[in-house]
């Protein structure tokens, strides 16, 4: 089965050294060179993985990713000049799930691919559904199976990552993970990441479950340690 990446770069040398990277290892990869070109194709469907840049033509790149987000779930590498900690933070509130600053190796582009392409195939692309399994705590109720989660009845929607941290705290109660531990268990890529996804995702958590944000009761902040959700 062919692994369909989008790759969305005003640059266009730089758009066609991904794609051949990318065909190297088997990859078949479509590049646009405008946001608003991105964002059709997209919605379009059809893709494994999405590449983007944030500094394009029409729709910039952040946008881009947060309404490609809002449409699928499917892995978002941005890959940009940005060097800026707060660029990096904005792009994964927007939800995208690893950041490449230029001049990048195509390699490690490449293996960066590989292991989202992996752990994200392993949630959701096998099409082979863990036993039904409901998790209860409080107000909070998360169904591992249909991957819904209701918060006092209501069903919130999560996006993969957030769903998969949300999980792997509820499972593991109690307990102080570091952000370098959650990265890698969640995001299974070491030390290739930034871990600045890590506090902005617990963040979002924490928006999304929490009676009071600014006062968790679930995601608790272990100061020098990590994190740890309360039962």
């Amino acid at each position: 089965m062919t692994t369909n990446i989008l790759i969305v770069e005003d640059e266009l040398e730089i758009a066609e050294l991904q794609r051949d990277y990318l065909a190297l290892h088997g990859f078949q990869a479509d590049i646009c060179v405008t946001g608003t070109e991105g964002l059709r194709r997209a919605q379009d469907g059809g893709y494994n993985l999405i590449i983007l840049d944030l500094q394009l033509p029409g729709v910039d790149g952040f946008e881009l990713c947060r309404r490609i987000r809002e449409m699928c779930d499917v892995p978002i590498l941005i890959v940009s000049a940005k060097k800026e900690e707060v660029d990096k933070i904005r792009g994964f509130g927007l939800g995208a799930d690893d950041f490449v600053t230029k001049p990048f190796s195509p390699s490690e582009l490449v293996a960066r691919v590989k292991a989202h392409l992996t752990r994200y195939e392993r949630l959701v692309g096998s099409g082979k559904k863990a036993a039904p399994d409901e998790i209860r705590i409080r107000e909070l109720t998360i169904d591992k199976a249909s991957r819904r989660v209701y918060v006092h009845g209501k069903e919130v929607s999560f996006t993969t990552r957030e769903f998969d941290l949300l999980v792997f705290f509820a499972v593991h109660p109690n307990r102080v993970f570091s952000k370098e531990d959650l990265f890698e268990r969640i995001w299974g890529l070491e030390s290739t990441g930034d871990i600045a996804t890590v506090t902005v995702h617990v963040r979002r958590l924490r928006e999304k479950i929490e009676a009071d944000p600014s006062n968790p009761q679930f995601i608790e902040t272990i100061w020098g340690a990590g994190y740890r959700f309360t039962v």
